[in-house]
Order: C-alpha cells, then sequence, then structure tokens
C-alpha cells in the first residue's frame, strides 16, 4: 500500500489537514476524512493505520487523538505522483480497455470507486466528463450506460485531434536541446522498445502507452480547450477497438512502429519529417477507428 498512488496523496493531503491542528484535537471521522481527502473509507482506514504506526496519531476506545503535529520527514515522496484526476481518468480509460466493458454495457460507478481506492464523488467527476463527450449516458442509482458513437462524431474528433496535433510536433521540433521534453521523449522511446521486444505477450499494454505517447507531444503546446479533452479522446480511440478484437495485435503492432518513426521524426529536427511521421500516424488511426465503427455491432 506505501508504494500506491492514491494512498501516497491522500497520506500526505491528511499531514497537510493536520498540520492546522493541534496536539490533543480529535481526528475528523472516517467518513469526513473520506469526503475531505476524495478517497474511499478503505484507503482512509490505511492511512490512519500509517498516522498511527508513524506516531502522530493515537488510537483511543473511541476515538483517535493527534499526538503531534507533522514534519517535512512525515511526508512521503511525492515526486512522481500525478493529480487525483489524471491518475483516476488513466485508470478507468484502462478499464475501459478491458475485457470488463463492453459497448451497451452497464457501468456501476459505487463499484468502480471501490475497486480504484477513490471516493464516490471523485468517480462521479470522472464519468460526468466522459459523459459529456457522449461516451457514457448516466442511468438512475448510480449506473451509467456505454454507449456507441457515430461515423460523424468520429470525424470530427479526428479533425480536431489532427489540427491540435499538427501544432504541437512544429513546437516540439523548435523546442532548446536542454528542454525536458526531449528527455522524457528517450524514455518514452525506450518504452516502445522494450514493448516491441516482448509484443506477444505485451501487446494490449499498448493502450496506455499511445495515451502517454501523444499526451507528451502535445503537452508542449498547451491549450485549456484540447487539454480538457485530451483523454477522453485518447479513451474513445482505443475503447472502441475492442469491437474487432481479430486484428487488435495487428493494430498494435502497426501504432508502435508508427510511433518509433513519429519520435525518430521529432528528434531529427527536421521538421518536415517530423510532420510527415505525424501526419502518417494519425491517419492510419483514423482508417482503423472507422473501419473498427463500421464492423461494429
Amino acid at each position: 500500500m506505501k508504494t500506491n498512488g492514491v494512498y501516497k496523496r491522500a497520506y500526505n493531503q491528511c499531514l497537510s489537514l493536520l498540520s492546522s491542528q493541534k496536539p490533543g484535537d480529535v481526528l475528523a471521522s472516517e467518513p469526513q476524512l473520506s469526503r475531505q481527502l476524495n478517497v474511499s473509507r478503505t484507503t482512509v482506514r490505511a492511512v490512519i493505520a500509517g498516522l498511527i504506526r508513524n506516531g502522530l496519531v493515537k488510537q483511543g476506545e473511541r476515538e483517535r487523538r493527534l499526538l503531534r503535529l507533522p514534519l517535512r520527514t512525515d511526508y512521503l515522496d511525492s515526486a512522481e505522483l500525478e493529480p487525483l484526476a489524471d491518475m483516476l481518468e488513466r485508470k478507468f480509460m484502462a478499464w475501459m480497455v478491458g475485457p470488463d466493458c463492453q459497448p451497451g454495457g452497464v457501468i456501476n460507478g459505487l463499484d468502480l470507486a471501490r475497486q480504484f481506492g477513490v471516493s464516490t464523488s471523485a468517480i462521479r467527476e470522472c464519468l460526468n466528463k466522459f459523459s459529456h463527450y457522449g461516451l457514457l449516458e448516466r442511468q438512475s442509482n448510480g449506473r451509467w450506460r456505454a454507449l456507441g458513437l457515430t461515423v460523424e462524431f468520429v470525424e470530427e474528433l479526428f479533425d480536431m485531434r489532427e489540427v491540435m496535433e499538427y501544432r504541437a510536433v512544429d513546437r516540439f521540433v523548435a523546442l532548446p536541446p536542454g528542454h525536458p521534453a526531449w528527455e522524457a521523449l528517450t524514455r518514452m522511446e525506450e518504452q516502445h522498445r522494450a514493448l516491441l521486444a516482448d509484443f506477444d505477450r505485451r501487446y494490449r499494454e499498448f493502450s496506455e502507452l499511445d495515451h502517454r505517447f501523444h499526451k507528451l507531444v502535445n503537452g508542449v503546446s498547451p491549450n485549456r480547450f484540447f487539454s480538457n479533452i485530451q483523454g477522453v479522446m485518447s479513451a474513445i480511440f482505443h475503447y472502441h477497438y475492442q469491437w474487432n478484437k481479430k486484428l487488435e495485435k495487428e493494430r498494435n503492432h502497426v501504432a508502435v512502429r508508427e510511433h518509433l518513426a513519429y519520435i525518430e521524426g521529432l528528434k531529427s529536427g527536421d521538421l518536415e519529417k517530423a510532420r510527415a511521421a505525424s501526419r502518417l500516424h494519425l491517419e492510419t488511426a483514423r482508417t482503423t477507428m472507422m473501419a473498427s465503427i463500421e464492423i461494429a455491432p
């Protein structure tokens, strides 16, 4: 649990809450902390156990009291922690492209909250975000239904993706040599080659890798409108590939190769080469997506 991102984030947030109190104060109840930290009660109990173990909190017969104020050294390393909303969106996308979610299927928000170790309000916000773009439909009793997409919707989505990503490619190539995006791109290339080296076993991991790659490229050209739909856009592309599992492995293999050519184009500093690799990859993605929709039951 200590290495879990949700736990680390909640633990550090709880320390921040306790820093405004004084020794001897009674801790908030588990339901209150769950709401304040925006995580499940299971995670809250793990956080409290950690606080007790580290000598910050004492467990009494009926209540828990703060023994001392948190120190800087009490905080867990959070250098690699992503924001809760981003983490939850990523987990939801990974779940959605898995075998447990199919077009037309019912999604239980409460079950997902328990599975991801977050509060129901956090999962509700995530599902609401996806529903705004026509991917989910809200039903009664905290349930949602996964919807299909129209050809027109996907065409419009790809048009927007191409406009934004082509602009991002121009900016990426123009980055100065010391920019951290170059180091991140090198790590991304290594991850692609590692996936390719064990492709038969790991090919279904491509979905998340694809999401992170395009997020990196588009991240150098921040746009408040595009960033709001980047995760949703990535989920839609891969979610509907599940309709045609027969070609999933072949599609992913082609995409990994195209990513590597795309990365090579960016690293070359040759703008035309980078643009050409980007255009080829996005055109392939459009074609396979449209084919996926056309064969959908």
